[in-house]
């Protein structure tokens, strides 16, 4: 049968990656530990601002490099399990932005594997689950750096996977201090550039 809506799912059941590639769903979902969730509708002028000014200054940065930056529908298939067969994957998201530093994670489909920094920007609706359920999966698939853009506070926080596998918080970044990252070498970024655009 061919699933053209979420309301011919299961919400309570669990699924795989070869399921998701199945299903022909007009509405944006992740898939997080095999179960479906369901994506905000298209995000607010000012959400896709702030993404798109942080994409433009990360990719001018990164122009010609084996790094790759990428946006929102991206692909990204994450499991602790490190084996590529698809019926093993429970997990695929779609960060706002994520980088990538090794082109062998990159296929026609997305990226398989953790990035190496992933930046997702707050919205209503979306904060629990980028602070939560996102955080501990980013962690356990041994993302690099994650980064949570707050606009209402205008701050970011910033989060660098230790020695042990675990997301250790720096202080917040505010509006007159500058980001850096180990995943984009030489990069600057000012936090206050990313909300005055």
């Amino acid at each position: 049968m061919k699933i053209t809506s979420l309301n011919q799912l299961d919400l309570n059941a669990r699924y795989s990656y070869a399921d998701y590639l199945k299903w022909q769903l007009e509405e944006r979902i992740e898939l997080i530990k095999g179960k479906i969730f369901k994506m905000s509708p298209a995000p607010a002028t000012r959400h896709q601002q702030y993404v798109g000014e942080i994409f433009r200054q990360i990719s001018n940065h990164l122009h010609r490099s084996t790094r790759k930056v990428f946006v929102a529908p991206f692909d990204v298939r994450l499991t602790p399990v490190q084996k590529a067969d698809s019926d093993r994957i429970h997990t695929v998201v779609q960060p706002d932005i994520c980088v990538i530093c090794d082109p062998a994670k990159i296929d026609a489909k997305g990226c398989i594997g953790a990035p190496d920094l992933i930046i997702e920007v707050l919205s209503p609706g979306n904060t629990e689950r980028e602070m939560n359920e996102k955080f501990e999966i980013y962690q356990e698939n041994g993302v690099k750096e994650y980064w949570l853009v707050e606009p209402n506070d205008r701050i970011v926080l910033v989060y660098v996977l230790d020695e042990t596998g675990k997301f250790i918080g720096l202080k917040p970044f505010t509006e007159t201090e500058t980001l850096t990252s180990k995943s984009l070498g030489a990069f600057e970024l000012l936090v206050r550039d990313i909300f005055d655009v």
